[in-house]
């Protein structure tokens, strides 16, 4: 096997210094390395080394030059461990500022050095996952990142473990999908590297790009697939689910993108549009305040999927920048939740109720990821949602896909529904029934640094074209569209009414359905799944094993009969004749052996009916031998 082999290309900051260390970096292996340290350095200096390796990561997306960074040979196949582009620098940029701050969040959480171990070791697979620039790289490590956030999921114990047999499951059958797409790619292609743009092949049928969607699909959580989610999200340690709300999903759908040809796929853009619908239906339904968070990670990969579907430059640009803000804001609604958690117990949001009183920095950092994820002017999420939205609708000359468009507007309104209602109860409804504290200082400096970030990024005219300028496909504002040169005006007078009437339509439909949702409590059709794949499973597993014990024991059988034929010649024929019809033979009784004779067989057929006999029967011989 040969080693493999670094490229280092040197880099300037502006300020003149050259830093080809970052070029020499792998990010991955250095917050592995962090991980391991976490176990045995005094708590406060591990997690600091945690928090740094993931600043390195940073310092890495900003400043590392495109191109192959790692290359090598790995069982005589090429590889590209660490490959940097605009997607891959946008992702690892979005996942090492929120892992950061996710470290200093679960150091003040009282999260123990364990998890935060298996969050950190998972964390560097997903952005291993983010970087590689092959097949085979990205195969290992996804593989990589299901064990790892499993083993997170699990360190919690109690109901944590078995939704973490579930979720291991779900990614188990996920993987091995990818992993014969890959396969199935690599048999068509020739190479695992990713090519120019990096899709899995459409040869052979369409068979490795069908089968690598549907296994990525596990992951970003196609409707019907994505009840591992809602399932597992809800039960491990609060700040586990920090980590766990950013890191899958999001690398999950920079892979979707990877492996789609260009152009997109007008079934998977309408995939995510049900997925935005869907979500947001049942987020509306959840009274535990980390699964309604959990569906809504579908809903926002509706638009993320939808973009990446449609394939126009706007499309694919604004499904990424929501990737990027989703990383953001709905890991700062989960820090915001899981301090509710933390400070009162109680996860149900309608034993809640005026919490702004008692928690009101907790009240501002989720006022900030809820403003953010429901696309209000002035945040983030307004930008990016609306490129995606523009994309729909054929703002900019692009194919327009009207039902599409009004998929993704109703699932608008539905995240608007879903964060009016978690902010009603828990914080502005009623008095207070608790007298807790506010969250803790690492707690508020990792809130407010994280939703600090989605409001600079959506500021008119200031923070949006930075945003847009961190985006792959966009310089600036600018951009090519399919009829010439485009510039993005997100504060149109158009994109603020848009925005004005999902706000009122919100407001005014909640007013209304807010009654008659407390006292809905449908479950999801989809979790069905659950017990149908575990009968199926064991109904699979029995089918295998009893036809496996059926064939042993007619082979076992088989083998003793005929070792008893050799060795008992006469008997064995003298039995299988008296089950022959009297009109072929006639066997005589048989006498005892004190002094009668053996019993004797007197052929009654014809000759030709021998012949025949004998014929059949050299004839099966011969053709088994044969």
């Amino acid at each position: 096997m040969a080693p493999l082999t670094l490229t280092s290309t040197p880099l300037t900051t502006p300020s003149g210094t050259e830093i080809d260390a970052l070029t020499m970096l792998y990010p991955p292996l250095v917050v592995f390395a962090a991980a391991l340290l976490v176990l045995v350095l005094p708590r406060i200096v591990g997690f600091a080394v945690g928090a740094l390796s993931l600043a390195s990561v940073v310092a890495v997306a900003l400043f590392a030059p495109d191109g192959v960074l790692l290359s090598g040979t790995f069982l005589a196949f090429e590889v590209q461990p660490f490959f940097l582009d605009d997607f891959s620098r946008l992702v690892a940029l979005g996942l090492g500022f929120l892992g950061t701050f996710a470290v200093i969040y679960a150091y003040s959480s009282d999260a123990s050095r364990v998890m935060t171990a298996f969050a950190l070791a998972y964390v560097s697979s997903a952005i291993g996952a983010a970087f590689a620039g092959d097949w085979l790289t990205l195969v290992f490590m996804w593989e990589l990142m299901a064990i790892t956030s499993t083993l997170l999921v699990w360190h919690y114990g109690g109901d944590a473990v078995r939704a973490g047999y579930r979720y291991a499951i779900a990614h188990g059958i996920g993987g091995s999908l990818v992993l014969f797409a890959v396969t199935a790619h690599y048999a068509v292609e020739g190479t695992f590297l990713y090519g120019e743009p990096a899709s899995i092949s459409t040869g052979a049928g369409g068979i490795p790009l069908l089968l690598a969607v549907l296994g990525i699909g596990v992951n970003v959580a196609f409707v019907g697939f994505h009840t591992w989610i809602p399932d597992t999200y809800p039960r491990p340690h609060f700040a586990a689910s920090v980590f766990l709300a950013a890191f899958t999903t999001k690398t999950s759908a920079l892979i979707l993108y990877r492996a789609v040809p260009e152009g997109g796929n007008t079934y998977l853009a309408y995939m995510g549009g049900l997925m935005a619908v869907y979500g947001v239906c049942f987020a509306l339904l959840q009274h535990d305040m980390r699964a309604l968070l959990s569906y809504h990670i579908q809903a926002q990969l509706g638009y993320m999927v939808a973009g990446i579907g449609i394939g126009t430059t706007i499309g694919v640009a604004g499904a990424m920048g929501h990737l990027f803000n989703n990383i953001l804001y709905k890991s700062l609604l989960f820090m915001a939740v899981g301090i509710i958690i933390y400070r009162t117990g109680e996860n149900d949001l309608y034993k809640l109720g005026g919490l702004w009183r008692e928690m009101p920095i907790t009240a501002i950092a989720f006022a900030i990821g809820a403003l953010s994820i429901t696309a209000v002017p002035g945040f983030s999420g307004f930008v990016s949602k609306g490129m995606v939205l523009d994309a729909a609708s054929g703002y900019f000359g692009g194919p327009e896909h009207r039902a599409l468009y009004w998929l993704l507007f109703i699932g608008a309104i539905g995240t608007f529904l879903s964060f009016i209602k978690l902010g009603y109860y828990a914080f502005l409804h009623g008095p207070a029934d608790y007298e807790v504290k506010d969250a803790k200082s690492g707690q508020t400096v990792a809130m407010l640094s994280v939703g600090g970030a989605c409001l600079v990024l959506g500021l008119p005219a200031i923070g949006w074209p930075v945003f847009t300028d961190l985006l792959p496909l966009i310089d600036g504002s600018g951009f090519a569209g399919p009829e010439g040169p485009e510039t993005l005006d997100p504060y149109s007078t158009g994109h603020l009414m848009d925005a004005a009437i999902l706000l009122a339509v919100s407001v005014v439909g909640f007013k209304i359905i807010r009654k008659p949702l407390s006292k809905l409590d449908l479950p999801d059709p989809a979790f069905a799944l659950n017990p149908a794949t575990f009968y199926v499973g064991r109904g699979s597993m029995l089918a295998v094993t009893e036809t496996y014990r059926a064939v042993d024991a007619a082979a076992v059988g088989f083998v003793r009969r005929c070792y008893w034929v050799g060795n008992n010649p006469t008997i064995a024929v003298d039995r299988a004749a008296r089950r022959l019809p009297d009109r072929f033979v006639r066997v005589e009784e048989r006498h005892p052996a004190n002094g009668g004779h053996p019993s004797r067989i007197h052929l009654r057929a014809s000759i030709g009916l021998t012949i025949l006999l004998v014929t059949v029967l050299l004839t099966i011989v011969v053709w088994l031998l044969v």
